[in-house]
């Protein structure tokens, strides 16, 4: 039987300090692709016995289920916004997937690929991609058992979900861009709602819904939910490179934004990096 590790990177940790506090990161931007969005990918594609899938996507998740197309010996599909990054849309059609722009926003080309006739692979709101990121937490607790807390930058809800279930009651905090923040929203109201998408991270963390899964799953657990700016979120890339030569894009840097605010509590708290899939500079 195959398996997801088969597929996948155990992503290291690091240990540092900041600001005179001790901190752990998880390096999941090293993953295969450039983001954590494989793990969900190839748990659902196992899961399935179709050779041709078809997806919607900012980027990371299009370029996951590219390269677990390819992994898996499938076909993909990958819709994307007219907006999406050129150094995302080149790495999907570079893994073999058909690329087909579509829509200003992430909400719009997912409406036309699930259109479009073949298997839908969810970038969040299913079990199995939820089961798949989890393998993250999972993997934190199982190599720092000492951590207390886990932050991690939110867009529908996949990987946040996944923390929740796999971390063994421990605090998650989950962290999203001001004018960016389904799942804050969604908490908030008590069910998802329509959210304005509009910040640095978004082609990461754009959506304009919070999966209704998820969300279930946060609301019975231990989960905290808090906002960054975007001056906030480039600010902690750049310390990121600057002080531990970690190149991530800005939705990768959102968690730790919320921890240099003094968001994150906890004796020994854990920052997910979760992409590096961007094209930049320091400033």
């Amino acid at each position: 039987m195959r398996t997801l590790s088969q597929y996948v990177r155990r992503t290291p940790t690091m240990h540092v300090t900041v600001d005179g506090r001790p901190l752990v990161f998880k390096l999941e931007h090293l993953q295969l692709t450039g983001s954590f969005k494989i793990r969900g990918a190839v748990n659902t594609l196992l899961s399935l016995n179709v050779s041709e899938v078809v997806t919607a996507s900012g980027g990371n998740h299009g370029i996951a289920v590219a390269q677990a197309a390819q992994l898996l010996g499938a076909h993909a599909t990958v819709f994307v916004p007219v907006t999406a990054p050129e150094a995302k849309t080149k790495r999907i059609e570079a893994l073999g997937a058909k690329l087909i722009r579509h829509g200003n926003t992430y909400a719009e080309a997912a409406m036309a690929a699930r259109d479009f006739g073949l298997p839908y692979i969810e970038a969040y709101n299913d079990p199995k991609v939820i089961e798949g990121q989890s393998t993250v937490t999972q993997e934190i607790v199982e190599d720092v058992p000492d951590v207390d807390t886990i932050a991690i930058a939110v867009g529908g809800g996949g990987l946040v979900a996944g923390a929740a279930l796999a971390s063994g009651g421990r605090h998650i905090i989950a962290v999203e861009p001001r004018h960016c923040c389904a799942m804050y929203n969604a908490l908030a109201a008590g069910v998802p709602v329509d959210s304005e998408v509009n910040s640095i991270a978004a082609d990461a963390l754009g959506a304009t819904r919070a999966g209704d899964l998820a969300l279930e799953i946060l609301q019975q657990h231990n989960v905290s939910s808090v906002l960054v700016s975007d001056v906030d979120i480039l600010d902690a890339r750049d310390r990121l490179w600057a002080d531990f030569r970690l190149a991530v894009e800005p939705a990768g840097a959102a968690a730790f934004a919320s921890f240099l605010k003094g968001d994150v509590p906890g004796e020994l708290p854990c920052v997910v990096l979760c992409g590096a899939n961007s094209e930049w500079q320091p400033r």
